[in-house]
């Protein structure tokens, strides 16, 4: 009875679009109707802004962080890996936004802030540095990702928390499919640092 709360909890909890709430509630803006149409940190910021981006950002964390411990509360670990999946696939399929959402890294950053912090710093760390160089956010995100499972494996998790970490960064591949087709042929967008909102 616990796992099914804690998924229904979870699912329901990811599913909240952030980016359409702070766009239509601030801004008065659907960004599925600009941008790449994702509902997600890096469009909001492109449509509306590095301030509404962050808004988005913690949200989305928040939301992947809070699944998780709920499901830590309701079944320890375990069950705090499965509600940070259920939160992660409310966030790509939102019930509340036609199962049209985002690609699900910064609710899965939640997710492994609340089970494996030190994990989510070198996955962090990754991000920056990548983004930095390339200034490819999806990039970034791809290899902050991979990195997360390489940094879970080394720490020593194992069993279903190890599976599970993989089959995320599986899925946040899969999510990112369009994006890698277009970086393969050098038509992804950069990211100007030096642009102002």
């Amino acid at each position: 009875m616990n796992i099914l709360l804690a998924i229904i909890v979870a699912y329901l909890l990811g599913a909240i679009p952030f980016a359409l709430v702070v766009g239509k509630g601030l801004k008065k803006v659907d960004v599925r109707e600009h941008g790449s149409g994702n509902l997600g940190t890096t469009n909001t910021m492109r449509v509306l802004g590095v301030k509404m981006g962050i808004l988005v950002l913690i949200g989305d964390m928040s939301k992947g962080f809070f699944s998780a411990y709920i499901g830590y509360l309701l079944g320890g670990q375990t069950l705090a890996m499965i509600a940070g999946v259920a939160a992660v696939a409310g966030h790509v399929y939102p019930v509340y936004a036609r199962f049209r959402g985002g690609k699900g890294v910064a609710t899965g950053a939640g997710v492994f802030l609340c089970i494996m912090p030190p994990v989510l710093l070198i996955g962090i760390a990754v991000f920056v540095a990548v983004l930095l160089i390339g200034r490819y956010v999806s990039l970034a995100s791809l290899s902050a990702a991979l990195s997360i499972g390489i940094a879970a494996t080394l720490f020593g998790h194992r069993g279903f928390i190890l599976i599970v970490t993989w089959a995320v960064v599986v899925f946040v591949f899969y999510t990112h499919r369009s994006n890698i087709g277009r970086l393969r042929r050098g038509e992804e967008n950069r990211v100007n640092f030096a642009k102002k909102k």
